[in-house]
This record gives structure tokens, sequence and C-alpha cells, in this order.
């Protein structure tokens, strides 16, 4: 079953009575809201009035939902996930651990090339052809020793918004920097708690290593999904021309990303689903017992 993304963007309370979620939103007079904890993957909180009882939290918790709070400019800033999430989980983190300098360079190029591949893709999509990201995807090396990931990134960049033919990609850039930067929080979100599902612990990265950063590893397997998340902003940059800030509309669009149609091992699945797939790959990659980790193909 696929799994709700629930926002809430009013002032309410929230608690939890017989396994469901019971929200009273504070209007005149309050409404009365339940929905099943069990049917939810990921709450998003995104207003300083609303409170949350400690119980409400620990079903969130024990049902492995990603709960996400936003900061006073209303764009992602939190996210908490469970300590337990798979039967083994001990046994797989010892394994992720473990894992040799060899294999971790080995699964970040296949990360890249998926990356690159998807990063293609839309591209062409987009009317873009005869670049250069084939090339660079043929040329990632174990452990993208020669950077293609940035020569891809500089290209795909610079041409990927036709009208913005100066576009820079960052945190703090111009618009469409902040629909990209909310809709990758919530990737990030939807990418962590498969890894916690898949019994890895996602602070200790393949290739990231910020010290500072808790989830170094979604930081690493979320790469081949952005694209999906760029061309969501696409639609919406089209169908909303007019809006160039975060507002309501814009979010609950963006609420999307983990319903959204992939294509992964030939088989049509919601993002969430597809994710769950590629950390159980990934878990499989560490435990011996594959060496090829699943990713969707943008299509």
């Amino acid at each position: 079953m696929i799994k709700q993304t629930i926002y809430f963007g009013n002032p309410a309370h929230i608690r939890t009575e017989l396994k469901q979620l019971k929200i009273t939103i504070k209007t005149d007079p309050p409404q009365e809201k339940s929905i099943p904890i069990e049917d939810i993957g990921v709450v998003i909180i995104d207003h300083p009035q609303i409170s949350i009882t400690s119980g409400a939290i620990s079903e969130l918790m024990n049902n492995n939902v990603a709960l996400i709070s936003c900061n006073a400019n209303y764009l992602p800033q939190a996210l908490m996930l469970p300590f337990e999430g798979h039967h083994i989980q001990t046994q797989r983190m010892h394994a992720q651990i473990k894992a040799n300098e060899p294999l971790k360079k080995n699964l970040w190029a296949q990360t890249i090339q998926h990356k690159i591949y998807n990063q293609s893709v839309l591209l062409e999509k987009q009317g873009v052809h005869n670049h250069p990201l084939h090339q660079y995807m043929k040329e990632v090396k174990s452990g993208d020793s020669t950077n293609r990931e940035a020569a891809a990134a500089n290209y795909y960049w610079s041409h990927l918004f036709p009208d913005k033919p100066h576009f820079n990609r960052g945190p703090k850039g111009e618009y469409p920097n902040n629909l990209l930067n909310y809709g990758y929080a919530i990737l990030r979100s939807v990418i962590a708690r498969a890894l916690v599902s898949a019994g890895l612990f996602p602070s200790i990265g393949i290739y990231h290593k910020n010290k500072y950063n808790a989830y170094c590893l979604a930081d690493d397997i979320m790469e081949p999904y952005r694209p999906y998340v760029d061309e969501l902003v696409i639609r919406l940059m089209k169908k909303y021309p007019d809006e160039v800030e975060i507002n309501t509309t814009l979010k609950k669009e963006l609420l999307s990303i983990p319903v959204l149609d992939v294509i992964i091992d030939n088989e049509t699945s919601p993002l969430m689903i597809a994710a769950q797939r590629t950390a159980t790959s990934l878990a499989h990659c560490f435990l011996g017992e594959k060496r090829k980790l699943l990713y969707p193909k943008l299509q």
C-alpha cells in the first residue's frame, strides 16, 4: 500500500488514539480529523502553533514514519526517524560499517552513472540533444575519481532551464532554487526513511563524510532520484509561471514527490516504493549478496 504524505500548515493539536492520528484543527469551531497511522509515510509540520504529543511521536516512529519540522521561513529544517527499522538491523549495520573502500567506490560509481543517465534523459525531454552527458557517464571510474558528476552538473544546470541560461544551482540562489530545495528536502526524508526500513544507518555514507551531517548515506542514495524532483519543478514553473515564492499551492504539489511514478527494474512504481527497493539492494550489496544497486531510470 502506498503511504500518505501528511502536511500540517495551520494551527493544530496532534495526538494519538487507538492507532489513529487525531488532529484538532484550531478553527472556530475546532475541526476534528482522524488518520490511521499505518497509512502514513511522511508527516510535515509547517506552522509554529502546532503541538504534537509524545505519544503521537512514539506511534509515528513505531510505524517508521518520517517526521519533518519546518523553520520560521516554512522550509524543512529537521527530520526525525526511528532507531529501529528492520529485524536484522544489527547484522546489516555491521556489514555497512565494515564495507571496504573498493566496494564503496564501486557503489558510488554506480550511483553517479545512474544520476548522470537520468539527468541526460531530462535534458533530452527539454529539447537539449547532442550533449556530453552520455560520454561523461561512460567515463565514470571507481569512486568517480575524475569527478564526472561535477562536469555533468555544470552542463546540466546551465541547459536545464532554457529561459535561465545563467542559472546557478545553490541552496540560497535565485528561483527556482527555492522549489528545488523544498523538493530535495522531501526526497531526502523519503530516502532516509527507506534506508532505516532496510536496516541501514543513514549517517554512514559511501561517499559523503561530513561530520556535521546526520544523513550522509541518504545524501548519497538520493542522487539518481534528484532529476525526478527537477522534472516536477519544471512542470510547476510552467503551470504557475507567476509563483516565484514558496506558497501553500506549490508545497502541496511538491508533496506529491513520494508518489511520483518511476520505472525501476522495468516496473512502474511510486517513488517511495522504488526508494525502498534501492535501499534493500544496497543492504544486499553490503552483505555481499549482490553487486548491483537498483535505481530507477527516468523515461
